[in-house]
């Protein structure tokens, strides 16, 4: 679940090696969405991304792209037991990216939903990955079955989330 945010740098910890093959660096950021309730929230880099805090200081202001993760553990007595990291795939100084804002999908403005896309396309694909054989964005618009229309003929969603 690919997610981004925008916050002040509140702690920065040092690298930790948990284990031969596994490193971590744990930072937590100040999300002031509600600036009357801010929130600091833990976040981790993990391996050679771990470098990607170097340079930057408490109170910067950073954009990051990460991940929601989850597991499950059970320990010898049999209790189950559930824990969530944030692990965060880039970090970056929030000024990177000209002051520009990103729609929820992440794409940048400007960004056209109607240009054509796929291999060789110099064209934004938002963020979705390719697949060996085509991408997301290489399937045709699917015609074989008609959206659902209301009373009016306008589109109407079948689906009620």
């Amino acid at each position: 679940m690919a997610m981004e945010a925008t916050g002040k740098l509140h702690t920065i910890f040092e690298t930790k090696q948990v284990s031969e093959r596994f490193t971590k660096r744990e930072f937590v950021i100040e999300l002031a969405d509600n600036p009357k309730y801010p929130q600091v929230v833990l976040f981790q880099l993990t391996g050679d991304r771990c470098a990607q805090l170097d340079g930057l200081r408490v109170g910067d202001a950073v954009r990051i792209e990460f991940s929601l993760r989850g597991r499950e553990w059970r320990n010898p007595q049999g209790d189950v037991k559930y824990f969530n990291s944030l692990d965060v795939w880039r970090v970056e100084p929030a000024h990177a990216q000209g002051g520009a804002r990103r729609d929820p999908r992440g794409r940048a403005p400007g960004y056209d939903d109607d240009a054509p896309r796929g291999r060789g396309s110099s064209a934004p694909s938002a963020s979705y990955p390719s697949y060996p054989g085509g991408g997301y964005d290489d399937a045709p618009p699917r015609t074989d079955e008609p959206r659902p229309r209301d009373e009016l003929g306008r589109d109407a969603d079948d689906v009620s989330f």
